[in-house]
């Protein structure tokens, strides 16, 4: 088996834990197309995993499952670079279900490379502008609030504003999972959002996450707005200018006939309230929507 430069995935991406939710994941970014269908790999209450360099994708699945035998994130990595005799062109970063964490950075992958760990995730790059990326990737990290999805997100802004891929940038993703926090409570999978190909897939990324939470996001107590005075009015006029109502002067069952359509056509299933509340960050949708 010969290596390939082309083959080499110049990343740099951080693997994460939170002890609070039990979310697990991965955020990366890479000078190479569609990294997100290479390095993120996670498993709800087992673990999380990036693989990248001189990619082993079978590190993803096979990491998962000894984890899931019992190994810790070292043990882990042990073994599976043991097993694999171009291991020193690999990397790879890995956070498990108990918070234990490892990075690896193989002797022959490109400069700059290397990784940091600390208190609940791996933090790892190659081929990167310096040796910032990875450090300040982790001390946004640990420096961040909200969701385990928001601060890997912005352990990857810090990344690129301390340097990033000294190749460039054209690829990012964002994998999060959660016992039965996908869609419906159907899966594990809480966050998976990819952009291939972009001149900014950071900004890319946190854009369509953001459009993700809105669709998908629980509605806060204090976003919920009873449908009266002013607020009808404006869902009123908000409803006949998207032409889902065709007058201003209609009763209230039309209305909320209308806005109950209006909210499954736009997706917002998970942000309906029953009648007589509307949440916040619908109506500020319907208001800036075209």
């Amino acid at each position: 088996m010969n290596k390939n430069k082309s083959n080499i995935i110049a990343t740099f991406s951080i693997a994460g834990y939170d002890p609070k939710t039990g979310e697990l994941g991965v955020a990366v970014q890479s000078k190479f197309l569609g990294v997100g269908s290479v390095v993120p790999w996670a498993k709800a209450g087992v673990g999380a995993i990036a693989t990248q360099a001189f990619a082993n994708p079978s590190y993803g699945p096979n990491g998962l499952s000894l984890l899931e035998e019992g190994h810790t994130a070292s043990e882990v990595i042990e073994k599976l670079t043991a097993e694999d005799e171009f291991s020193e062109d690999r990397q790879v970063g890995i956070v498990d279900a108990k918070g234990n964490t490892a990075t690896f950075t193989g002797k022959q992958c490109y400069e700059w490379a290397g990784g940091i760990t600390g208190e609940h995730y791996a933090a790892q790059g190659n081929i990167l502008v310096n040796e910032e990326t990875v450090t300040h990737m982790g001390r946004a990290f640990e420096q961040a609030s909200g969701s385990l999805a928001d601060r890997l997100l912005e352990g990857l802004k810090a990344a690129q504003k301390a340097g990033g891929d000294s190749r460039g940038k054209q690829s990012a993703a964002i994998y999060v999972v959660k016992d039965k926090g996908g869609y419906g409570g159907l899966s594990d999978v809480f966050v998976d959002l990819r952009v291939d190909d972009h001149p900014e897939p950071i900004q890319e990324l946190i854009r369509i996450y953001q459009l993700q939470q809105l669709y998908f996001g629980e509605t806060l107590e204090e976003h919920r707005l009873p449908v009266e005075g002013e607020v009808k009015a404006d869902i009123i006029a908000q409803l006949h200018r998207l032409n889902y109502m065709e007058s201003v002067d209609l009763p209230d069952s039309d209305l909320y006939d209308a806005l109950t359509a209006y909210l499954h056509t736009e997706n917002f299933e998970g942000r309906e309230q029953e009648r007589g509340w509307i949440d916040q960050k619908v109506l500020a949708f319907m208001k800036n929507q075209k």
